[in-house]
């Protein structure tokens, strides 16, 4: 084993394992600040940033890896591979988060209440702690079995 594989792994062990469960503990903490009634975008931010620091090292290894290290394309071809990320995954998201939020202010329910009540508050803690359970489950369950399909 000489250096360079050795930072290689270490990287990939950051990237892939340590990052991802420090979001998971990071959000975890932004729910508890939040339905105390606390300052909680640090810990918000603090776990959407451990997030972009896994994905963008697993986004940069795929972009990568399209194509041999000697073919003159290989750049071309991992902008390529960005720009169909972005049209056939970041967008559609982006327009169903923002046909839940046309439904939403359609129907008044951020006229009506605002977060600062208590109930409304810990309505939406206990909202976030059920998704935010059942989003790490997921991610164990793919942890265990392996990265079978995945390239």
């Amino acid at each position: 084993m000489n250096l360079s594989n050795g930072l290689l792994n270490l990287t990939n062990w950051l990237g892939n394992v340590i990052m991802p469960a420090l979001a998971g503990l990071f959000a975890a903490a932004a729910v508890y600040q939040f339905s105390k009634g606390r300052h909680h975008h640090q810990f918000a931010y603090a776990a959407l940033a451990s997030l972009m620091c896994s994905g963008l090292l697993r986004a940069m290894e795929s972009f990568s890896n399209q194509a041999a290290w000697n073919n003159p394309d290989r750049y071309w071809i991992s902008i390529l591979t960005l720009v169909n990320w972005v049209g056939n995954v970041l967008l559609p998201l982006y327009g169903v988060l923002q046909v839940v939020l046309a439904v939403t202010h359609y129907a008044g329910l951020l006229e009506r209440m605002t977060v600062g009540q208590a109930w409304v508050r810990n309505l939406v803690a206990a909202m976030c702690s059920f998704g935010l359970s059942g989003l790490l489950r997921l991610g164990e369950f793919w942890i265990q079995h392996g990265t079978a399909g995945v390239p």
